[in-house]
């Protein structure tokens, strides 16, 4: 089949399937795309909102549940930060390529409602872990179903534009959830409460309007063949299988730093005397907005400019985030070295992180193993954040030398790999690079 052919059929069946046409394909975006890349894109809000709104709260939860510190981690490592949201990443993923993007997106929300809603009315230990679980299982499942849905319907010269957009959301959620939290502390844990509800509301208005989202074009097209390089197995071979070493190295690695600032923050910052409740909400606050403005003014302006561009953006982003946890081990734990880190990180993040994770997981991937191979990736970061939350409350009760120490040397690793094993896929389309990977 001809790439002409190919593209009119991932349009003409627009009321059924979304895609792009040719003309498209060159970096315009229109309306219905941006539209449904807010959809799907607040994935990420709620993602994030829930991870933040519980790390906003967890000290509040544990004082008024009487939880040990032991608890508190687990807390943590069974939520959307970690390995609820990993479980749901591994079946919501293979099941979005198996069944399509849009059973997925369909229902996963009202799960997520209903487990957020759990957290919110929570008057004992059970409640407040349950619902985490069911939070952190539903948002997994989501993430990487959305984000293979807008990797398939983007252009392909602004894929990375749509793309950084869904992390505009990702850092959108906890900037309205930190603001809200902020604005509450005086309410204690009914602000916290209230908090969580506001998650509830938008979960429920998100899956209303998703209701009239159609189902990918590309992946419509995929479906119907049966080839056997599509099937599980062939996810770990040969260019699928380096691929995934590489989107899993390096998300497994920076998610560890990120999930320990998205999270925990505020918690320590508290529990370290650091400074008050409302200052440590106030300063990963601050964290967020920085990424909002330098992932719309510059990764979504360049991240489609070329490959040379996209690797002085990573150089530069890593560097800055090794530095910013780097200083937690030669500096005090205090205001100052706190606000450096959160500055140094939100900027670096933002060139050098999840936004061009989610940018490589759909250019690496043929349709058919997209989603499965990005709710691997996901789900195993999530799952070892959830083994390092565990262990983070006791680790850093102390002080944070040596838990900086380590995520420094995890920033390396990250930005390392990033850099000099950084493929070369800007601005073509996913046909061209599958091509181009199955006769490397």
């Amino acid at each position: 089949m001809s790439r002409v052919n190919e593209d009119e059929e991932y349009h003409m069946t627009s009321r059924e399937t979304v895609g792009t046409s040719s003309a498209e394909d060159g970096g315009t975006i229109s309306r219905q795309q941006w539209r449904w890349s807010v959809l799907a894109g607040m994935a990420s809000y709620l993602d994030a909102g829930s991870i933040v709104a519980l790390g906003a709260g967890l000290a509040l939860f544990q004082s008024y549940l009487g939880l040990s510190d032991g608890a508190v981690g687990a807390l943590a490592a069974l939520g959307p930060n970690a390995i609820g949201c990993a479980i749901g990443a591994f079946i919501g993923g293979r099941l979005g390529d198996k069944l399509g993007r849009k059973r997925i997106y369909k229902y996963d929300l009202l799960v997520y409602a209903a487990g957020i809603l759990c957290i919110a009315l929570a008057v004992n230990t059970p409640m407040l872990f349950i619902g985490t679980f069911v939070v952190g299982v539903a948002v997994g499942a989501d993430v990487p179903t959305s984000l293979a849905l807008v990797g398939e319907f983007s252009p392909s010269k602004a894929r990375g534009k749509l793309l950084g957009f869904t992390q505009v959301a990702w850092n959108l959620g906890p900037v309205i959830v930190l603001l809200l939290s902020l604005a509450l502390t005086p309410l204690d844990l009914l602000g916290t409460r209230i908090v969580f509800l506001h998650l509830f509301v938008i979960a429920l208005v998100t899956w209303a309007m998703r209701r009239g989202l159609s189902e990918s074009a590309r992946w419509t097209s995929a479906s119907s063949t049966k080839d056997v390089k599509y099937q599980l197995k062939a996810l770990f071979r040969g260019a699928h299988l380096r691929a995934l070493l590489f989107t899993g190295i390096v998300y497994v690695f920076w998610n560890i730093a990120a999930g320990t600032g998205g999270i925990f923050t505020p918690y320590v910052i508290k529990t370290l005397n650091a400074g008050s409740q409302a200052a440590s909400v106030a300063l990963s606050c601050a964290g967020f907005l920085i990424g909002i403005l330098v992932t719309t003014l510059v990764f979504m302006r360049f991240a489609d400019r070329s490959h040379h561009t996209r690797k002085w953006m990573w150089g530069i982003g890593a560097v800055m985030q090794i530095v910013a946890y780097g200083i937690y081990v030669v500096l005090p734990f205090n205001i100052p070295v706190i606000i450096a880190n959160i500055v140094l990180f939100g900027v670096g993040c933002s060139l050098a992180g999840e936004a061009f994770y989610k940018v490589w997981s759909q250019e690496l991937f043929p349709t058919m193993l997209r989603g499965t191979a990005q709710g691997f990736t996901f789900g195993v970061a999530r799952t070892l954040l959830g083994v390092w939350s565990f262990f983070l409350p006791t680790l850093a009760s102390g002080g944070f030398t040596v838990a900086g120490g380590l995520l420094t040397l995890f920033l390396v690793i990250s930005g390392g790999v990033g850099f000099f094993f950084m493929p070369n896929t800007s601005g073509k389309s996913l046909e061209q690079i599958e091509a181009e990977r199955a006769t490397a």
